[in-house]
C-alpha cells in the first residue's frame, strides 16, 4: 500500500474511553454499539481520528490494560462483529480509528502467562522476566501500582517482574519469539483496516536482563530508569521495519518516564521508529509546581507550562509534536488548567480549547472536555474504581497515615476524575445508561451535557466546533512555526504561529484576574479574528486581557 505521507499531521484526535462513553445494553458499562450510536455526534465535532482505549479481552484488573487475548473483544464491550461494524461505520463517515497497543505486559490470565508460571521448562516461561530463588532476592524495583515490581511464583520458585499490577506481568522483549508474536498480532489488526496504534508505556519494553540495582544518583525517582533499557530503539526500529512501514497508519507512543531531551530519538523520520510521542509534562507541571507569584491568579506555574510545551516543540527536531492537556490517566483538563468554579468554568474551558487547537502538533482531545466536564469531587473511597487509587489508599491505611488527606488529594489528581460517564442529557444517569453506571456520574450533568449545549450557540461545545473549523481553515495553525513571546509573564501565554502565507498571534490569559499584555508587535497590522468572549477586543500597543480571555490576531 502506498503511504499518504503524513496525513496525521493535519488531524485532530478524539479519545474515547469506551467504558464511559455510551451503554447500549443497560448493564452500566459503555460498549462498542454505544460508540456506534454516537458516531454522528463525534463527526459533528469536526475531528478526524478516534482513539479507543483497550477493547480487548481482559479480566479488568486495570480497566482493560491487562489483556488476556489480543485477538478477542472484551465481553462487556461486545463481539468482534460489533468491532467490525464500528470500524466500517467510522470509515463510512470519513474518520479513522486508532487502537491502544499494550505490549509492555499482558494479563496474568493470558494463555502465555498461564503456561509460563507452571514450570521453568515450559516454552512460555521465557516470554516473561523471572528471577530464580537460587540468585537470592532481586534488587528492589518499585511498581507503579504496588510497593514492589517483583511477585513470587511458588511453582517455578522464582519472582516475575511487573512494573504495574501483579496481575500485569512484563513481557520479555529480549526474546525474539515474543517480538514475532507481537508483530503478527499488530498485522492482524492492520489487515482488519485500523488506522494506527497508540502505544501504551512503550519506552518501558526494554529491560536490563541482569536487573542490577538502580543508580539513584542517575535515576532518583527509580521510574525514569525503566525508560532507558538497552535495545529499546532497536526494537522500535525493528517493529517499524517488520510491520509499520507496510501500512498507511499512524503511531503515537505514550512517553512514560521520557523527557523532552529524548523525544527526537523516537520521532525523527530518519530513525524510522514512531510518528509521535507524548510526555507527561502536563501532569508534572500541575502536580509538582507552585504559582509563579501568589497573586498571579494561576494555581500552578504557567512559566513551567510554557517551558514544557516550548521545549517539546523544539526537541522533536525533524519530527512532529503530539499535544494534549488531558486524557484517561489524568484529571479533567478544565479542573487542572482552567477554573471549574461557576463564574469561570465556561470562559476558561473555551480558553483551553483555543490553546490546544492553536499549538503546533497533532492535538489529542479527551471526550467530554468539549462540554467543559470537570472532576466529580468524589469524597469516599467507595466511589473510586481506579486500581492505583485503591492500592495507595490501602497502603496509607496500613501505614496509619491520613486517609482523609489522601482523599482530598485524589479529588484533584486521581485518574477516575476523567473516567466518569459522558454527559449526554439531563435524564437519569446523564443519558449514558438506563441503570446505575460502573462509576458514578458527575452530579452536575443536568446542566452540563450535550443536549443542553447543542441549544446554545455560545456553549463550550459549539465554541469547540468553531475552533476546530478555524484551525482547519488556516494552514499556519497546523503546519506553521511556533514562537513563544512574553516568556516571563506569569499570567499570559502568548505565541506566534506563522508560515509563508499567514501569521497569527495567540494571547491567552490563564488567570482569574485581568492583566496587561504588551505583544511588542513592531508596527505589524493585526486584526482580531476570534476570541472566547462574545465581544472581541482590538489589538493595541498595550492590551488588557480579561479573566481567562483568549484572543487570536491575524496579520492583515
Amino acid at each position: 500500500m502506498e503511504k499518504q505521507n503524513d496525513w496525521w499531521k493535519e488531524a485532530i484526535v478524539y479519545q474515547v474511553y469506551p467504558r464511559s462513553f455510551q451503554d447500549s445494553n443497560g448493564d452500566g458499562t459503555g460498549d462498542l454499539q454505544g460508540i456506534i450510536s454516537r458516531l454522528d455526534y463525534i463527526r459533528s465535532l469536526g475531528i478526524d481520528i478516534i482513539w479507543l482505549n483497550p477493547i480487548y479481552a481482559s479480566p479488568n484488573d486495570d480497566n482493560g490494560y491487562d489483556i488476556s487475548d489480543y485477538r478477542a473483544i472484551m465481553k462487556e464491550f461486545g463481539t468482534m462483529e460489533d468491532f467490525d461494524e464500528l470500524l466500517k461505520e467510522v470509515h463510512v463517515r470519513g474518520l479513522k480509528l486508532v487502537l491502544d497497543l499494550v505490549v509492555n505486559h499482558t494479563s496474568d490470565e493470558h494463555p502465555w502467562f498461564k503456561e509460563a508460571r507452571k514450570s521453568r521448562n515450559n516454552p512460555y516461561y521465557n516470554y516473561y522476566h523471572w528471577w530464580p530463588v537460587e540468585k537470592e532476592h532481586p534488587a528492589y524495583r518499585p511498581s507503579y501500582f504496588e510497593k514492589s515490581a517483583w511477585q513470587y511464583n511458588p511453582r517455578t520458585r522464582s519472582w516475575y517482574l511487573h512494573y504495574f499490577s501483579r496481575k500485569q506481568p512484563d513481557l520479555n522483549w529480549e526474546n525474539p519469539e515474543v517480538r514475532r508474536e507481537i508483530y503478527k498480532m499488530m498485522e492482524y489488526w492492520f489487515d482488519k483496516g485500523i488506522d494506527g496504534f497508540r502505544m501504551d508505556s512503550i519506552p518501558l519494553i526494554a529491560k536490563e536482563p541482569e536487573f542490577p540495582p538502580i543508580e539513584r544518583r542517575k535515576y532518583p525517582d527509580f521510574f525514569s530508569s525503566y525508560a532507558h533499557g538497552p535495545h529499546l530503539h532497536d526494537y522500535l526500529h525493528e517493529m517499524n521495519r517488520e510491520v509499520l512501514r507496510k501500512y498507511d497508519v499512524m503511531t503515537v507512543g505514550e512517553g512514560s518516564a521520557i523527557t523532552y531531551k529524548d523525544v527526537a530519538k523516537f520521532v525523527e523520520p530518519e530513525r524510522e521508529e514512531l510518528n509521535m510521542l507524548y510526555g507527561f509534562g502536563p501532569a508534572e507541571v500541575r502536580n509538582y509546581t507552585t504559582p509563579d507569584s501568589p497573586d498571579s491568579g494561576v494555581p500552578y506555574s504557567l512559566l513551567a507550562l510554557k517551558r514544557m510545551f516550548s521545549a517539546w516543540d523544539r526537541a522533536v527536531g525533524n519530527g512532529w509534536p503530539a499535544v494534549y492537556l488531558g486524557n484517561h490517566d489524568q484529571p479533567r483538563m478544565l479542573s487542572r488548567f482552567g477554573n471549574d468554579v461557576p463564574a469561570f468554568r465556561e470562559i476558561s474551558a473555551k480558553m483551553l480549547a483555543t490553546f490546544l487547537l492553536t499549538l503546533r502538533g497533532t492535538p489529542y482531545w479527551f471526550a467530554g472536555d468539549e462540554l467543559g466536564m470537570v472532576n466529580p469531587g468524589f469524597g469516599h473511597i467507595e466511589e473510586y474504581r481506579d486500581l492505583a487509587t485503591l492500592n495507595q489508599y490501602k497502603e496509607i491505611k496500613r501505614k496509619k497515615g491520613s486517609p482523609e488527606r489522601f482523599l482530598e488529594t485524589q479529588k484533584q489528581i486521581s485518574r477516575d476524575n476523567a473516567r466518569t460517564p459522558m454527559q449526554w442529557d439531563s435524564s437519569l444517569y446523564a443519558g449514558f445508561s438506563s441503570v446505575q453506571p460502573w462509576i458514578r456520574v458527575n452530579p452536575d450533568y443536568r446542566e452540563w451535557n450535550v443536549a443542553e449545549e447543542e441549544k446554545n450557540p455560545d456553549s463550550v461545545l459549539n465554541y469547540f466546533r468553531k475552533m476546530v473549523a478555524f484551525r482547519k481553515a488556516n494552514r499556519a495553525l497546523v503546519r506553521g512555526n511556533y514562537t513563544l513571546i512574553e516568556a516571563n509573564n506569569p499570567q499570559v501565554y502568548a505565541y506566534w504561529r506563522e508560515d509563508d502565507r499567514q501569521k497569527f498571534l495567540i494571547a491567552l490569559n490563564f488567570s482569574q484576574y485581568a492583566t496587561e499584555f504588551s505583544p511588542g508587535i513592531d508596527g505589524e497590522e493585526l486584526e482580531t479574528v476570534l476570541g472566547n468572549y462574545t465581544d472581541y477586543r482590538v489589538l493595541g500597543k498595550t492590551n488588557r486581557l480579561r479573566p481567562y480571555e483568549a484572543l487570536i490576531f491575524k496579520r492583515r
